[in-house]
């Protein structure tokens, strides 16, 4: 590596006219652009270059440069233009997300990052970490903390993806001024008996059950639309959770349950009692969906629950068709206006019967203690 002076020659002929200003012999280049240039291989051994208006500025980077070479932190001063949204659609493709998780995610940078970072320069938000810090501020008062974190988390994946590639030196998200919003954890206020079975009575018979594995055995709710007769033990009192109903692109299929951890549940006899009834009444249905992906290997099982035209239950159907209907109905929540549709009360959704499930395990935890 060297600093160069573009201006004059290095070797200039005998007899060559010198310029009045510097008393050196002046290149092609003299008084166009920065004066001094500093050249070096990278670690690949191409050739790069760099000019600098002064001399001092030149040498610095030189030594840094050389630096960086000797301990292997160098980056390619270039690598960092990219813009943000080209860096991250490359490394959505190479994630390894399934195809619900890639759509989600997918939705989040178009939606909430790429319309403020997305144009800027992957170098230029690397070495502005407040840049960020502005864009997290902006989001605050529109979106929950929680999910602020959710997106803050997904541009540090694109960061730090990219300084194991050598794009950029650091990840602005680590940076000390960089800080999300804090997440307050309300206390949860679990359901009442009564309002359980008022949300049973309330569902009608077809699906009345569905509240008895929610609250007797904590299922989500696509574990509840995916379990068949098959994972339900009824001699040995336990229920096998090995799948749930999961949408991709407004389409079902069958999945792992979530974080793809295979459960045992023990089946309490009030719970089998209902299910034995409701099986009388209506008989499992054989549903055939795609495996994990849309493209994913059809695969078939005898579902507990399943529309009158015997499909699987889509959870927006059931969301909006049914759960929110029965909430009004069993005096949950307050009717709406004359006409209109129910609203979506996020705290008594069906996440609301594992709750309730949590809060049963746990006094009888504190029961059994002496």
């Amino acid at each position: 590596m060297t600093v160069y002076d573009r201006w004059h020659k290095s070797r200039p002929r005998p007899g060559d006219a010198k310029c009045a200003e510097h008393n050196r012999v002046p290149s092609s280049d003299h008084s166009k652009g920065e004066r001094w240039q500093v050249r070096w291989r990278d670690d690949h051994g191409e050739q790069r270059k760099k000019n600098f208006d002064k001399r001092a500025a030149a040498d610095a980077f030189d030594a840094k440069v050389k630096n960086e070479l000797a301990v292997g932190t160098y980056v390619d001063p270039s690598a960092g233009k990219v813009l943000f949204r080209q860096r991250a659609d490359e490394w959505l493709r190479s994630a390894p997300f399934d195809e619900a998780v890639h759509d989600q995610v997918a939705m989040r940078l178009r939606n909430h990052i790429y319309p403020v970072l997305g144009d800027r320069e992957m170098r230029v938000l690397a070495n502005r970490p407040s840049m960020v810090q502005a864009w997290l501020r902006g989001l605050q008062g529109e979106l929950a903390p929680s999910y602020i974190k959710v997106l803050l988390a997904h541009v540090s994946a694109v960061f730090s993806a990219a300084v194991d590639d050598g794009l950029v030196a650091r990840n602005p998200c680590k940076a000390s001024v960089v800080r999300a919003p804090k997440v307050s954890r309300d206390r949860v206020k679990p359901w009442t008996y009564e309002m359980v079975e008022g949300m049973r009575a309330a569902l009608g018979q077809r699906y009345a059950a569905m509240v008895d594995i929610g609250a007797g055995l904590g299922l989500r709710q696509g574990e509840i639309f995916g379990l068949a007769v098959d994972d339900v033990d009824f001699l040995r009192r336990v229920v096998h959770v090995r799948r749930q109903v999961k949408i991709i692109r407004s389409r079902q299929v069958f999945a792992p349950p979530k974080g793809g951890k295979t459960r045992d549940v023990p089946l309490p006899d009030s719970v089998a009692l209902r299910l034995s009834a409701h099986l009388a009444v209506f008989p499992a249905v054989d549903v055939t969906l795609p495996w994990l992906a849309l493209a994913g290997k059809p695969v078939t099982h005898r579902l507990l629950f399943a529309t009158p035209n015997g499909n699987a239950i889509h959870c927006t159907y059931f969301n909006q068709g049914q759960w929110r209907l029965a909430l009004v109905r069993a005096g949950i929540v307050p009717a709406p206006p004359q006409g209109q549709m129910p609203e979506s009360h996020r705290e008594h959704g069906m996440h609301a019967l594992r709750h309730f499930y949590a809060s049963v395990l746990l006094d009888g935890a504190r029961a059994s203690r002496p």
